[in-house]
């Protein structure tokens, strides 16, 4: 009997290693991940059936590693864990091709559920929320959908580190350029959001759930 392949990405290990326990009396955990470009990676080299992804991870935000994870494998199911229960976020999750949120203040055996609900072709949401406020949000409000186009997926990655209080050095190394293409790069992004501030970009970026 085939069983489903997940890859956890979670940068808290506590918190990885107990999901990893709950699932794998069903399912096969193929992974453990703590940040969203070892998730890109990771994911294209293992292809598993199911993702299960924290939002706020650092040197890539959840949202954005699973969204660029679903535009190379469409199929994979994505459910995003998180401590946040704001229903904008979650709309947001789904509407970046989640198939489940999922509250780590949920009961232990709602996440075993929420993967057999996803490989049926269902879609989850934790009983705290109100699943019509998030669909309705997910279907009227989209301007967290522009938001999101306003930026490369470089700018973005770029942003997220400046907003994390990395220095142009440390993100020339991380993202493998160098500085002065950095320094291009926040200058773009400053234009693009009219930011004045280094500050305003941390605020954007903490606004936007790209960072905590």
């Amino acid at each position: 009997m085939h069983r489903s392949r997940i890859l956890i990405a979670d940068d808290h290990t506590l918190v990885a290693e107990l999901c990893k326990k709950l699932l794998e009396a069903e399912f096969e955990v193929v992974g453990i991940v703590t940040d969203g470009h070892a998730l890109i990676q990771t994911a294209a080299e293992l292809r598993p059936d199911v993702i299960i992804v924290d939002v706020g991870m650092p040197v890539l935000n959840g949202l954005d590693a699973a969204h660029r994870v679903k535009q190379t494998l469409p199929a994979v199911k994505v459910i995003f864990l998180t401590m946040n229960p704001d229903p904008e976020l979650a709309a947001e999750a789904f509407r970046r091709g989640a198939s489940g949120y999922l509250l780590k203040t949920s009961a232990a055996a709602e996440m075993v559920l929420s993967v057999r609900e996803v490989m049926r072709g269902k879609s989850y949401l934790s009983p705290r929320m109100s699943r019509d406020t998030v669909d309705f949000l997910r279907w009227q409000h989209k301007n967290l959908v522009l938001e999101q186009e306003r930026l490369t997926e470089r700018q973005r990655e770029v942003l997220q580190l400046l907003a994390e209080g990395k220095v142009m050095k440390e993100i020339a190394s991380r993202l493998n350029m160098t500085i002065r293409t950095v320094a291009f790069h926040k200058y773009r992004i400053m234009e693009v959001l009219g930011a004045k501030s280094s500050a305003d970009l941390v605020k954007y970026a903490i606004r936007n759930h790209m960072t905590a």
